[in-house]
């Protein structure tokens, strides 16, 4: 954040209105330099800056409200914000949940009421990490985003609903990002590679040699130029690029994936419900999706454990044995050999015939267990350990079943209030989707 905004000297001259046009440096980085300066430059984001959608509004001027922006790194979030304030004539003002806490936030909010008051220039407050800042922190902006003293602007890479508070939340729009589709990433390379800012022509890579930049960017527009300029920085005669270089280059790109937050539940959710219909080759790429990521191995073996009895149940009851086998076997082999016995695990379970009826009717007998209240063990089933307990009724007229094959059909165990009922129906394991 910039040191003059708890300046106490002299007020600054008004910014020009062209502040977001400032030359970048000639050795700034390439991703610095091929900021777009304009919507127009954009790349990505098609639903939201397509014509009539909230974004272009927001940057026509038919709507003044503050916003957060959604998404995973590298997707423009910093960008639009900047291109917003442009648009609104807004002062643009950065700022770290990082590296600042209430008391910065409340000067900067103080300076933005009485620049407005002054010279009636609204300041839009660009709030990066935002959901680094605590529920209590998140209140502080309250009073000023409802007086209007700034438009909030916050970016996070984490889901809103779980990161901010409600109060902040219902004076904000949210607004989705989506990682750069592998055209965008193109196009975003092409014209590094002949712009002006970027390369301008002294570069070439063929059209497969982009194809594998764009896909090593992951949907990341900072990854996709930081590789592109590692690998024009490794050519160091310009021109063709070498395919060792651009291997070397590239080389291995770490996974984006994060362990604590909403991905992990999104990638879980994919693995079991992808084992849940059957499908094997779904399955095994989600769990390498997850072991890529660095997941603890110990949290994947008991979700399998859990799939073995939620999803595979009595139509394979060797399929627990199989998952708790996995699980030992990679505390005793740990990584990365252990990771294949839970690999072995996921596509037998992904292979297995498939019930629900336990888990579904284990339900049914808790549901029925929390609104019947403790209900009575009826006196046959009772234990009768002491002649008084016998005197009582207790155990009278049970009849055991080794001996009395009748009993089965002819003797209630459920306690009379749900007589009849039935937690397991009679039908066969499902072999194609069906459940059961």
């Amino acid at each position: 954040m910039s040191a003059r905004l708890f300046d106490d000297g002299p007020e600054p001259e008004p910014e020009p209105e062209g502040e977001l046009e400032a030359e970048v440096p000639a050795d700034a980085p390439l991703a610095e330099r091929m900021r777009p300066r304009s919507v127009e430059e954009v790349v990505g984001q098609k639903r939201l800056l397509s014509e009539g959608g909230l974004l272009r509004r927001v940057l026509s001027g038919d709507v003044r409200q503050s916003l957060v922006l959604w998404g995973p790194p590298g997707v423009g979030k910093t960008t639009l914000a900047r291109i917003v304030a442009r648009a609104s004539d807004a002062r643009f003002v950065p700022f770290s949940a990082v590296l600042s806490g209430v008391r910065e936030v409340r000067e900067v909010m103080k300076e933005a009421r009485e620049r407005r008051a002054r010279t009636g220039r609204a300041t839009l407050l660009f709030v990066d990490e935002i959901h680094r800042f605590n529920k209590a922190q998140q209140d502080a902006f309250l009073p000023f985003v409802e007086r209007g003293d700034v438009t909030l602007v916050g970016a996070t890479t984490e889901n809103p609903s779980f990161e901010l508070n409600a109060a902040l939340l219902s004076r904000c729009r949210v607004l989705v990002l989506e990682p750069l589709e592998i055209e965008d990433v193109v196009e975003l390379i092409g014209n590094a590679l002949a712009g002006e800012r970027g390369f301008d022509g002294r570069l070439r890579l063929d059209e497969d040699q982009v194809l594998r930049v764009a896909h090593a960017a992951d949907g990341d527009a900072r990854r996709a130029l930081t590789l592109l300029e590692t690998v024009g920085a490794m050519s160091l005669t310009g021109g063709v690029v070498d395919e060792d270089v651009l291997t070397e280059a590239l080389q291995r790109k770490a996974t984006r994936y994060d362990k604590s937050g909403e991905q992990h539940y999104d990638l879980i959710s994919a693995l079991h419900k992808s084992v849940r219909n059957s499908d094997e080759n779904a399955s095994l790429y989600w769990l390498a999706r997850m072991l890529e990521g660095g997941e603890d191995r110990r949290y994947l073996a008991r979700r399998i454990v859990r799939i073995a009895s939620e999803d595979v149940g009595l139509a394979d009851p060797f399929a627990l044995r199989i998952a708790l086998d996995a699980a030992e076997a990679f505390d005793r082999l740990g990584v990365p050999e252990g990771d294949l016995a839970l690999a072995q695990a996921v596509v037998y379970l992904a292979r297995a015939r498939k019930s629900n009826a336990v888990y579904v009717g284990l339900g049914e007998a808790i549901s029925d267990v929390r609104s019947h209240g403790a209900e009575p063990v009826p006196l046959h089933l009772r234990n009768a350990p002491t002649a008084l307990m016998k005197e009582a009724g207790y155990g009278a007229g049970y009849r055991y079943a080794h001996d009395d094959p009748r009993a089965v059909e002819e003797m209630e165990c459920l306690p009379p209030g749900l007589v009849g009922r039935r937690y397991l129906r009679d039908s066969q394991p499902r072999e194609d989707g069906d459940s059961t």
